[in-house]
């Protein structure tokens, strides 16, 4: 946790732990406003000036592009979702998905540890038998609830074949009932299937 405050001249910031203790002070001079700062006044039209050449540099622009041109330069900053989709960071916990193996069966093995470790119970697994003696145990059906979903990443970190990853890029998880929000196997194996989704 972090507490950042200000007294007098001086910015003051306080790191603390999860049992509210301590760690640590960082003193910074915080600089004195000038004369013409103190007053607003000038601060003020300089905000009005960079707020109006925004605005009118996207009306001329709109108004290009509704005369058809400058057409590959956005009049906005604005992303028109859904119609334009934000690239992610790569290491955003965005949808589950199961990896396969190489003859494309679930590398799951069962062994209940994201189930276990899951704090909002949202993972549902039913082992069964491989009929590989090298696998003990497989996945007969694996679910993921994502209206009870926190998108904490437990599950990954504790796999140990490293069989459910975090990586698809989809966010857009909303559906019109909760049964929609459920996501079986087959869903898990091949994100993106789910015509919704």
């Amino acid at each position: 946790m972090e507490n950042d405050a200000a007294i007098g001249a001086y910015e003051y910031t306080c790191y603390r732990i999860n049992n509210g203790f301590v760690k640590g002070i960082h003193l910074v001079n915080r600089k004195e406003l000038t004369f013409l700062e103190r007053i607003y006044i000038f601060e003020a039209f300089k905000g009005i000036l960079i707020t109006s050449t925004h605005f009118f540099k996207n009306i001329f622009l709109h108004t290009a592009h509704l005369l058809g041109f400058l057409k590959g330069q956005s009049a906005a900053v604005t992303i028109q979702y859904p119609d334009e989709k934000r690239e992610y960071a790569p290491r955003l916990r965005t949808r589950h998905r199961l990896v396969q193996r190489e003859d494309g069966s679930p590398r799951c093995v069962a062994c209940m540890l994201c189930e276990t470790v899951c704090p909002a119970k949202c993972i549902y697994i039913i082992a069964g038998e491989d009929p590989d003696p090298n696998i003990e145990k497989v996945a007969k059906k694996f679910d993921i609830d994502l209206g009870k979903c926190v998108y904490c990443g437990f599950c990954v970190e504790v796999c140990p074949e490293d069989a459910i990853r975090m990586d698809t890029q989809i966010m857009d998880i909303a559906a019109y009932s909760r049964e929609e929000m459920l996501l079986d196997m087959d869903e898990l194996l091949h994100p993106g299937s789910r015509k919704n989704g």
